[in-house]
């Protein structure tokens, strides 16, 4: 019985022990910041940091002479069938947080817990928009031709494709509005690899002002106050 009870005991100490290091290191890391890489050249590529209170993603043009992102994600996939939008937001994420926790009021247990333990599946969420507002939300990052590509490197290779490389669309009706879709995507969520640490990777990726690491969208915004 003793043995039993100092087995427990010894669990929940690790288990509390995991969290407060993860806790820890979830304010602590942020303040780190990977400075900017200056490649020299002409800053012309208006991108954006935008989050939702929960979800950060990259918004990009939606066309210009180095990438045509409605090829990719085709308007036609979207409620608003519309073709004038300007800019798409991306992000990558679980699945289930996606689908299911639009906001931190939906959340379940089940949908938490498989996603900080990989075990559900990922996706990317696509959303278009005609303006971008600047504000505490939302931060326009100004980037070169050879960052950019950088950048749509590293999004479009967190994308599944199918046999003739398209991306794959998720069919449900849970999106966020008339402008949005999902699909499905690459890699396994965690709580060390969240929605806002893809985000921070991918200004990382593309030679921007980034945490060292950041499991929440705060860790980010930070550094473009």
């Amino acid at each position: 019985m003793k043995k039993m009870l100092f087995l427990i005991l010894k669990t929940l100490g690790v288990i509390v022990g995991i969290v407060v290091l993860y806790v820890a290191m979830g304010y602590l890391l942020p303040f780190i910041e990977i400075s900017a890489k200056d490649d020299r050249q002409k800053k012309e590529v208006p991108i954006y940091i935008y989050t939702n209170g929960v979800h950060t993603d990259i918004v990009m043009p939606v066309k210009n002479d180095l990438q045509d992102w409605s090829t990719k994600i085709p308007f036609n996939n979207i409620k608003s069938k519309q073709t004038d939008y300007n800019f798409v937001g991306v992000g990558w994420g679980d699945k289930g947080f996606y689908l299911d926790t639009p906001t931190w009021a939906d959340l379940k247990f089940s949908t938490a817990f498989k996603a900080a333990f990989w075990l559900s599946e990922s996706a990317m969420h696509c959303t278009y928009y005609k303006t971008m507002k600047e504000g505490d939300d939302c931060k326009i990052i100004m980037i070169s031709k050879n960052q950019y590509k950088d950048l749509v490197k590293f999004v479009d290779k967190k994308f599944d494709k199918g046999e003739n490389g398209n991306y794959i669309l998720i069919p449900t009706d849970a999106v966020y509005g008339n402008n949005d879709a999902f699909y499905d995507a690459q890699g396994k969520y965690s709580f060390l690899n969240t929605c806002n640490t893809w985000a921070n990777d991918a200004l990382k990726a593309s030679g921007q002002k980034a945490a060292f690491w950041t499991p929440t969208d705060s860790g980010i915004f930070q550094h473009y106050k």
